[in-house]
C-alpha cells in the first residue's frame, strides 16, 4: 500500500514542508476561490451545471463544484468516479427536487424524493461500450444514467443487452458533436448524423436526451476573444444538431450542453437566446485546480492554480548546471504547453523539469518568456545567470507547478490540503482505477 494512503492523516496540522515526497499539495482556499467564479458566473446566467469529476476525483472537491446541492448532476469519465460519487447521491446531493415529477405532486414530500431515480443525473462521458454496462445497469437503481453515443453501433449494442436483460429500461443518450477537436463525436455535416438520430429515435432501448460537445481545442486559445468564439461555435454546433428534433413549434425539450474549462472561463460572454425546447447546459472539469496549461491560455492567473507537487533534491551536478529530484513521470506525467519543461519551480520559475524518468526528474535552467512573466505576476525569485549550486542543495523541498492537473491528481494516492500559510489542514482520499 503507498505510505501516504496509510500515513496521510498523520500530516494534518503539519508545514507542507515535512511532508513525505513526492506529494501532491492541494490549497483549499484556492480550489474555493476557482469553484465560486464559476457558479456564480452560471447563476448569473441561469443555466444549468454539469461539472466533470475527472480532476480532483474526491467526494470533496465534487461536493465544492456541486456548490453543496445548489447543482445536481455530474459528468463521469470513469465507473470509479461514478462509484465515489454514490456517497452523494446516499446523502442526497445529486438528487434534484422534481417539481414534475409524479412523488413531487402527489406525495411523499420533497425529503423523501431520493426514491425518485428520475431525478439523479451522472452522464457516463465515454462513448459507452460492451464491457461497461452491467455496472451502469446496477447503478440505475439509485441514478439517473446518461450514455454518451457517436455510432449506431452503440444501439446495435444497447439492442442486443437489452435482449439479455428485458428489465433494463430504455437508456437516455447525449448525441456526442465534434466541434473541432477531432476526438469523440460526429460533425454536423455528416451524413451519419441524421442517420443516428433516426435510428435511436426508432430503437426501445435509447431514447436521446441531449447533444453534448467539448471544445478540447480551446486550450489553444490564447485571449478572451479566441475562447469566447470557440464557446460561440459550441453552442452554434449543438444548436444546430437540436434541430433535427425540435423546432419553433415542437413541445419536446432537448438538452444542449456545451463546455471545456477555457470556454467555461468566458461562459459570462454567452450571448444570445437558445430556440424553443432547447435547455442550455455547461460541463467543465479542470477549473477548480487550474494548471500551466491554462496559465498558459491567459484566462486564469498563475496564482489561480490549486495544485502543486512537493519533492526532494537528491543531487546537484554543477558541471551541467542541473539538479535531480525524485518526482519523474509517475509523479507529474509528460504534458507540456507554452511553459517549459514538465513543471517549474514555484519559488523559482526559471528552473523546470526539463527530463524525466519513472522515479528521476532533472531540473534544469530554463528560462522564457512564459517564465518570465511567472516571475512578474507570482513575485517569485529571478534567478537571472543563476547556477545550480547556489539555487539548490542536497535536502531542500521543491514545490513544482504542474503542466496538467488531471493527469498528475491521478498518479497520487492522498491530497494534502492546506490553508494560505501551507499548514495541512485536512487529507482527501480520491478515487483510484476504472
Amino acid at each position: 500500500m503507498d505510505y501516504s494512503l496509510e500515513n496521510h492523516a498523520s500530516y494534518i496540522g503539519r508545514p507542507a514542508s515535512e511532508l513525505p515526497t513526492p506529494a501532491l499539495v492541494l490549497s483549499k482556499p484556492v480550489l474555493e476561490h476557482n469553484t465560486s467564479i464559476l457558479l456564480e458566473d452560471v447563476k448569473q446566467l441561469g443555466i444549468k451545471f454539469r461539472p466533470h469529476v475527472k480532476t480532483l476525483k474526491c467526494t470533496e472537491v465534487t461536493r465544492m463544484m456541486l456548490g453543496n446541492g445548489t447543482h445536481r448532476r455530474i459528468v463521469a469519465s470513469t465507473l470509479a468516479e461514478i462509484r465515489g460519487s454514490l456517497e452523494l447521491v446516499k446523502s442526497g446531493e445529486l438528487d434534484e427536487v422534481c417539481t414534475n415529477c409524479f412523488l413531487f405532486k402527489h406525495g411523499p414530500p420533497p425529503s423523501q424524493l431520493l426514491l425518485n431515480t428520475n431525478c439523479r443525473q451522472c452522464l457516463y462521458g465515454l462513448p459507452v461500450s460492451a464491457s461497461a454496462l452491467p455496472f451502469l445497469e446496477t447503478l440505475t437503481k439509485s441514478l439517473k444514467i446518461i450514455l454518451m453515443i457517436d455510432s449506431e453501433q452503440q444501439i446495435d449494442l444497447l439492442e442486443s443487452y437489452a435482449s439479455k436483460s428485458p428489465s433494463v429500461a430504455s437508456w437516455p443518450v447525449f448525441i456526442k458533436i465534434d466541434v473541432g477537436s477531432k476526438r469523440a463525436g460526429l460533425v454536423n455535416n455528416s451524413p451519419s448524423l441524421p442517420k443516428l438520430i433516426q435510428r435511436i429515435e426508432s430503437s426501445s432501448a435509447a431514447n436521446v436526451y441531449g447533444f453534448y460537445c467539448h471544445a478540447g481545442h480551446s486550450y489553444a486559445c490564447r485571449t478572451e476573444d479566441a475562447a469566447a468564439a470557440v464557446l460561440h461555435t459550441e453552442v452554434e454546433g449543438v444548436v444546430e444538431a437540436a434541430r433535427f428534433l425540435v423546432d419553433d413549434k415542437s413541445d419536446r425539450r432537448i438538452v444542449v450542453s456545451v463546455g471545456s474549462t477555457p470556454t467555461a472561463h468566458v461562459i459570462k460572454r454567452l450571448q444570445g437566446v437558445l430556440p424553443p425546447g432547447m435547455e442550455l447546459e455547461l460541463h467543465a472539469g479542470n477549473y477548480p485546480s487550474n494548471d500551466l496549461q491554462q496559465v498558459a491560455t491567459s484566462l486564469v492567473e498563475p496564482t489561480q492554480q490549486a495544485v502543486r507537487i512537493l519533492a526532494d533534491v537528491c543531487s546537484v551536478y554543477p558541471d551541467r548546471n542541473e539538479a535531480l529530484i525524485n518526482a519523474g513521470t509517475i509523479a507529474l506525467a509528460k504534458e507540456t504547453s507554452e511553459f517549459p519543461g514538465f513543471a517549474i519551480a514555484v519559488d523559482r520559475p526559471q528552473w523546470s523539469v526539463v527530463r524525466m524518468a519513472q522515479e528521476h526528474g532533472i531540473l534544469g535552467w530554463a528560462k522564457s518568456e512564459q517564465t518570465d512573466r511567472l516571475v512578474a505576476k507570482t513575485g517569485s525569485k529571478s534567478t537571472e545567470g543563476d547556477q545550480v549550486e547556489t539555487a539548490f542543495k542536497v535536502g531542500d523541498k521543491v514545490m513544482l507547478y504542474i503542466q496538467h492537473a488531471c493527469i498528475t491528481a491521478a498518479m497520487h494516492y492522498a491530497y494534502y490540503v492546506v490553508d494560505e500559510q501551507d499548514i495541512v489542514r485536512e487529507t482527501w482520499v480520491p478515487w483510484k482505477g476504472w
